[in-house]
């Protein structure tokens, strides 16, 4: 299980430093969001956990409250790529800790989803 702890974050360049720390991206990450899907849609830097690879999300309100859009981006990129993985070996769960509707990640394609579905960056 990887934990990615927004605890502090209040930027998108903050954003990208933790998510590359705490999920131990590979050194091709890009840091933008096109990065952050690809690495989500090829797991083969993070080795398959007996039950699946699991992302736990946490404290991740104050992110979302400062910033709403960027959040929205983040959260249709976890749910496409959670999606991307669904009834495949090696499954991919992610579990947005907290309560309310920002902590959704929902089932289909999101406000900022393009023509393919996959999350669009300005």
């Amino acid at each position: 299980m990887l934990v990615l702890d927004l605890a502090g974050v209040g930027d998108r360049q903050q954003f990208m430093d933790r998510v590359s720390a705490d999920l131990r991206l590979p050194g091709w990450f890009g840091r933008n969001w096109d990065a952050l899907a690809d690495c989500l849609t090829d797991l083969s830097w993070w080795p398959v956990e007996p039950g699946g690879r699991r992302l736990h999300v946490r404290n991740w309100q104050g992110f979302a409250a400062e910033l709403p859009r960027e959040w929205r981006i983040v959260k249709d990129i976890l749910r496409d790529a959670e999606l991307f993985w669904r009834h495949t070996d090696s499954e991919l769960t992610v579990v947005v800790e907290g309560d309310g509707p920002a902590a959704d990640l929902g089932d289909g394609p999101g406000p900022d989803a393009g023509p393919g579905g996959g999350t669009t960056t300005p």
